[in-house]
């Protein structure tokens, strides 16, 4: 959804259907959400993904001073203890980054919904 119309249906003092399905979604599985496995999954996989780039780099020989640098200093082990430290931290970082950003659309579409609700409406 474009930020532009949820900025419009805000003004306006309702909210679309929906903002209204993922309000009651959200009042549902809020918690179900913090400890899901999807989220967690995209983050680990775009971690590795980070680690198999990195590995690609070493093994091409793309840049030789840093695989020259890589081979005398750093052992393979090393190298694959970081690559999983690294996804791993992405899976937890992603999948609390991505609930903190439901939660913070939940209680913004909540607060439109309760101001709207609040409102008088005007007699001419």
């Amino acid at each position: 959804m474009a930020a532009g119309y949820r900025l419009t249906a805000y003004f306006r003092g309702m909210l679309s259907h929906e903002n209204e399905a993922f309000l009651h979604f959200w009042e549902k599985n809020r918690e179900k959400e913090r400890t899901s496995a999807k989220p967690f999954v995209v983050g680990l996989s775009s971690g590795f993904a980070i680690g198999a780039g990195v590995i690609i780099c070493l093994e091409t020989g793309w840049f030789t001073r840093a695989n020259m640098v890589a081979n005398s200093r750093m052992s393979s082990v090393v190298l694959l203890i970081a690559i999983l430290l690294l996804s791993f931290f992405m899976a937890f970082f992603y999948r609390k980054f991505k609930w903190e950003m439901q939660e913070q659309r939940y209680r913004e579409l909540l607060s439109a919904k309760n101001r709207s609700e609040n409102q008088s409406p005007k007699q001419p």
